[in-house]
């Protein structure tokens, strides 16, 4: 079967392959998600992005694994420091995500990132002071899929910022979309 060009997989024999492509993307985006920020660390180099492909993997140990793209300066500094922490956001603070979809400016002096206060984690890695909740985990394991890494990490510490009934931050909150 001919590939087109930036059409990426199966293609149902009879299907445009076009339009089915379109169709997959929108199925995928379908998905509920949350959205996240997620900080990474190596050496004297942070990083904070919004992410949003996060999930609990394991009780025992407690694992959580994230998705992020390969060609990402956050993957560069998980894959060499091994840290990384994954920052809850309030419901209102869908704004926030925005402002760390592009390169990030940080001010490690200052513990700010594009004007946002952070702190360091136990693992060193830099939490948001404005997210509801996070857990900080160090990498025990990281799988090359297609054009991200799926990276594993055991929590070393999980907290609460605000209260815990607070209104989490979820994609579909958002007129965002990744992914498909």
């Amino acid at each position: 079967m001919p590939v087109q060009q930036g059409i990426v997989g199966p293609i149902p024999e009879g299907q445009d392959a076009e339009e089915y492509d379109k169709l997959r993307r929108r199925v995928l985006w379908a998905m509920p998600y949350g959205l996240y920020v997620v900080g990474s660390r190596a050496r004297a180099r942070y990083n904070l992005m919004t992410l949003n492909w996060a999930t609990q993997l394991s009780f025992d140990p407690k694992l959580v694994g994230v998705g992020v793209e390969r060609q990402s300066f956050t993957h560069e500094l998980m894959e060499e420091g091994r840290v990384f922490s994954l920052c809850l956001l309030d419901r209102e603070d869908r704004a926030v995500v925005r402002k760390f979809t592009k390169p990030v400016e940080v001010d490690v002096a200052a513990g700010e990132a594009n004007g946002f206060p952070f702190h360091e984690g136990r693992s060193g890695a830099p939490i948001l002071d404005q997210a509801l909740a996070y857990v900080d985990c160090e990498v025990r394991q990281q799988v090359e899929l297609g054009n991200h890494t799926f990276f594993i990490g055991e929590v070393v510490d999980a907290a609460f910022q605000k209260p815990e009934e607070t209104p989490v931050l979820r994609m579909e909150d958002t007129r965002m979309n990744y992914g498909g």
